[in-house]
């Protein structure tokens, strides 16, 4: 989900991939979606079992077209993994485990079929080779990304898009995010990290560049929504048309998501106005 303009060239996305990872792209572009929910097929070259990563929405097109790129690499999925609930990501896992007998693993028990969940530390070797997890909440609470080292790359779901910056959801918490784009930071300085297979937009090629610029991107929006406030707006919707003025007003509301969260980080830093209450956004309790 994205809320910002692109900060990276747009590239192929469906059929893009690695050596061991290859992308089946969702029939569901949007604004929030970009091209589309990026499925990950997740397999050692020769394997005869693949893993894969967010089956995207119900929708049983995609899902065959899933299973016939599978079989097309003479693979089974033997695994179905989440990175986060969100249902472009998780839609059809219940279906695509009802066609494969595969199954589903996640952080949030809502959303797992079968004994095993996923958490820090896991390592899923459905597919010959290793996934390892790494919990990155933020976006979502039960956000995780999937660090596949025989290839260099990380599997970001919506921790990190291939075009523009992602949204805070209302499920989700800046200060948990920002932390997370540190522990993906640390992790691209401690090993040479080849790519950043998102889960929207094209195959990122520079992951310690991409990261760089997240973490500057975050640090200028907190100072912005600063001087929004030392301007004198007050509502979520104030703060937007000041911030967000460069963003297409059709994602102002969305954009209002990510306001709130950061309002409620600098309430922990106790960087509001004196007595200023964080608003709600419009519609939700």
């Amino acid at each position: 989900m994205t809320a910002e303009p692109g900060h990276q060239p747009a590239g192929p996305v469906d059929g893009s991939g690695t050596e061991r990872a290859f992308c089946v792209l969702a029939p569901n572009p949007s604004m929030m979606t970009l091209d589309g929910t990026n499925t990950w097929l997740i397999a050692e070259p020769g394997s005869a079992a693949a893993i894969a990563v967010d089956p995207g929405p119900a929708g049983e097109p995609h899902l065959q077209r899933v299973l016939a790129t599978a079989a097309s690499r003479d693979q089974r999925i033997a695994a179905i993994v989440l990175t986060h609930r969100h249902d472009d990501h998780s839609g059809g896992a219940a279906r695509l485990a009802e066609l494969t007998g595969a199954p589903v693993r996640a952080v949030d028990p809502a959303y797992r079929l079968g004994s095993e969940g996923l958490a820090a530390g896991d390592v899923v070797t459905a597919g010959g080779c290793e996934l390892r997890v790494m919990a990155t909440p933020g976006h979502t609470t039960d956000s995780v990304c999937l660090f596949l080292p025989a290839d260099g790359a990380v599997l970001t779901g919506d921790t990190v898009l291939g075009r523009g910056t992602t949204v805070i959801g209302t499920d989700g918490s800046l200060g948990d995010y920002l932390q997370s784009l540190r522990s993906l930071r640390e992790l691209s300085e401690k090993v040479t990290l080849q790519a950043l297979l998102p889960g929207h937009g094209p195959l990122l090629p520079d992951p310690a560049g991409t990261l760089e610029y997240y973490q500057t991107h975050r640090a200028q929006r907190l100072a912005e929504v600063q001087d929004a406030l030392a301007a004198g707006d007050r509502s979520l919707a104030e703060i937007v048309a000041r911030v967000y003025a460069a963003v297409d007003k059709a994602l102002w509301p969305f954009a209002e998501w990510s306001v709130r969260a950061q309002l409620e980080y600098l309430a922990t830093r106790g960087d509001l106005p004196p007595g200023f209450e964080i608003p709600p956004v419009p519609g939700q309790k």
